[in-house]
Order: structure tokens, then sequence, then C-alpha cells
């Protein structure tokens, strides 16, 4: 069997990696060493022995996985890092008076609401202003 039947296999396994990545409650990411690991042994076994691929091929897969992965464990990083941020933000906000960028809406802050990318602050008057650039935090 040819190369050419790799990619089925390769696009079964994502799928049905992400079908069960979906079905979980952690957004873990859908390839793993064992995962990769699987695949190119499928290769292996299936490749054509008249026409073998290159064993510099296959660290190059190895290399450019590994580098999948690590920039996935960094982007969940810093999700992290701006969620921590968000929350110190929010501890200081709290009390005080917040004006919007465009001086539309200010209020005391009631509480604080953490959402992708942010904070936004509700105020006392039941107003939602969002903790961006341009927003004034005062005594």
């Amino acid at each position: 069997m040819a190369l050419d039947a790799i990619p089925s296999a390769t696009s079964s396994s994502t799928s049905t990696t992400a079908q069960s990545s979906t079905t979980s409650s952690s957004p873990a990411s859908t390839l793993d060493y064992n995962s990769f690991l699987t695949l190119l042994t499928a290769q292996l076994r299936y490749q054509d022995p008249t026409n073998p691929t290159d064993a510099t091929a296959f660290v190059a897969q190895l290399a450019s996985f590994s580098s999948v992965e690590q920039g996935i464990r960094t982007n969940t990083k810093l999700d992290s890092l701006i969620t921590s941020l968000a929350l110190s933000q929010a501890d200081g906000t709290i009390g005080r008076t917040v004006t919007s960028e465009d001086g539309s809406v200010t209020g005391q802050v009631a509480s604080v609401r953490i959402i992708s990318g942010g904070a936004v602050a509700i105020l006392t008057s039941g107003e939602e202003v969002n903790l961006e650039a341009g927003v004034r935090i005062s005594q």
C-alpha cells in the first residue's frame, strides 16, 4: 500500500480524536505524542517497500509536531496569564468609580465579570463597562 492511503487514516484518526475532545470537559490538545507515534507506525507499516520514505522526513514530522504542541502549550499559558491579569485588575476596581472611554457611562463598580480577553465592570446602576484601554478608574 502506498503513502496515498495514509492521509485517509490520518484524517479519520484526527476526526475521531476531535469528536472525543468535544465530548470531554477539558480543552486538551487533540493529538499527543502517543497519537503521533501511532500515525508514524501506520505510515511505516503501509509504505511502499520498493520506495520507502526517507528517515529524515519522519524526523521533520516529529519536529513539526513538537513545535505545534509547544505552540498550544504557550497559548494555554498565555490564556492563564490574561485571566490572572484580569483577576488582579478586577480586585483593584471594586468600589471605585469607573468612566468609559467615551465618557458616556460613569459609576461605582459593584462587581467584575471576567470574559475572554479581559474583564467587564458591573456598576451599581446595572450598566457594564469593558475594562480596556482608555477607561478611567478613580477613587
